[in-house]
């Protein structure tokens, strides 16, 4: 079957892999100059089941009142005369209540345990490399009532075969000795030692090369303007290069966009309920190995994570839903380093941080969207949030199957 992948982020390219592997006939378009250079770039570098508490919870609301007017808030929404933006914050609002959210951490932790396995396959299979390492991830609290919440969460994870243990500050700082320094702040922590961290951006454009010699083709520098319809069937896909416009057609399409999927489908008819978070990054030069941090961190207060990737220290997080901008807020970004300088203060070079900001594609649920649509020929991978890189392999996969009439191995609620 010849296939057309639209977008050659990490989800886009994971899903041209799999597409590859089972025999389909590939093509990827994206609009950038080649794959993995929108949100895949410099993310957090986790591959985090342990991430699966959504940020629908019925703590939510509360926190985001008491965030409304601070620049530098873990999730800031600013409010813009933009309808879908008003239509997605009441779907999250509806998310927060407590049946809601413990049904979307099942989802969430049955696809990313899924993926988290289909990409060590992958590695073992391929040998690719991305500045991995396979620590774990731990989550320290500086906040005892954050704490408690925690201790809830990973008991549902642990019901749902996450190995998210609940550690004492003691044992936290045994498993990361460079959190000696800030050892009178924790309050607690959990450990999940099955989880990954590693460079996405890396990944993808490796895991791209190896697609290209299974025949898989990139076409970079070609945005998508439109997705035709006719008789009820996908027909075509009109996209502009530098050379002009152009028409490509195929037996299936997957739409794989990020954050522009809500706006591709928009001439569909189709209400894709995907908005951009805007997170952040700093990446900067360790100074001192032995006191930069090897297992992969979550700051649970200041939601940051700290994932050290070769010589750098990735330092992520925080989520602004303000529209489509990725202008540099100076504020959050000085957020990211002030707390890193805290926390590690001796670890690495924080005056020579290099600073990014992508958007992250996100459903109220933060629960993705994989799967068919009600074109019988258009088929979804959009909508992972911040657990895009968590759940790449395993929706790729996972899709693939689908399109090549397969049922997925995975039990999750693919789309209709």
């Amino acid at each position: 079957m010849k296939v057309l992948v639209l977008g050659a982020g990490v989800i886009g390219t994971t899903t041209a892999w799999y597409l590859a592997e089972r025999g389909h006939e590939v093509t990827v378009v994206d609009r950038r100059e080649g794959p993995g250079l929108e949100t895949s770039f410099a993310n957090g570098g986790q591959v985090s089941v342990c991430h699966a508490e959504p940020w629908a919870n019925p703590g939510a609301p509360l926190k985001i009142l008491q965030w409304l007017w601070r620049d530098d808030a873990p999730l800031l929404f600013r409010l813009r005369m933009d309808p879908a933006q008003w239509a997605w914050g009441l779907r999250f609002l509806a998310e927060c209540l407590p049946g809601r959210t413990r049904r979307n951490i099942a989802g969430i932790v049955k696809l990313a345990l899924y993926s988290r396995g289909a990409l060590q396959a992958l590695r073992a299979a391929t040998g690719i490399e991305y500045d991995q390492l396979s620590l774990g991830i731990l989550h320290y609290y500086t906040d005892a009532k954050e704490f408690e919440g925690a201790v809830r969460a990973a008991s549902i994870m642990r019901g749902h075969g996450l190995d998210r243990d609940v550690k004492t500050p003691d044992e936290a700082v045994a498993i990361e000795p460079a959190l000696a320094a800030a050892r009178d702040r924790i309050v607690g922590a959990t450990f999940t030692a099955s989880d990954e961290s590693g460079d996405a951006y890396l990944f993808t454009a490796r895991l791209a090369e190896l697609a290209r010699a299974r025949g898989a083709a990139f076409l970079a520098s070609h945005g998508v303007e439109a997705i035709l319809a006719e008789g009820g069937r996908i027909v075509g896909v009109r996209v502009s290069s530098p050379r002009g416009e152009a028409r490509l057609t195929a037996d299936a399409y997957v739409l794989a966009l990020g954050s522009y999927s809500r706006r591709a489908a928009r001439g569909l008819g189709l209400d894709i309920p995907v908005y951009p978070a805007k997170g952040y990054s700093a990446s900067v030069p360790i100074a001192d190995p032995s006191k930069a941090p090897r297992v992969s961190l979550t700051d649970d207060g200041a939601k940051i994570v700290f994932s050290r990737l070769g010589e750098r220290l990735r330092i992520a997080g925080t989520a602004e839903l303000s529209g489509y901008s990725t202008e540099l807020n100076p504020v959050r970004c000085e957020a990211l380093t002030r707390r890193a300088r805290e926390i590690f203060p001796d670890a690495a070079d924080y005056d020579r941080a290099t600073f990014w900001a992508g958007l992250r594609p996100s459903t109220p649920s933060n629960v993705p969207l994989v799967g068919p649509t009600r074109y019988p020929n258009l088929y979804l991978n959009t909508g992972h949030g911040t657990l895009g890189w968590t759940m790449a392999c395993g929706s790729g996969r996972a899709l693939a199957d689908i399109i090549s009439g397969k049922a997925p191995e995975v039990d999750f609620q693919f789309t209709v």
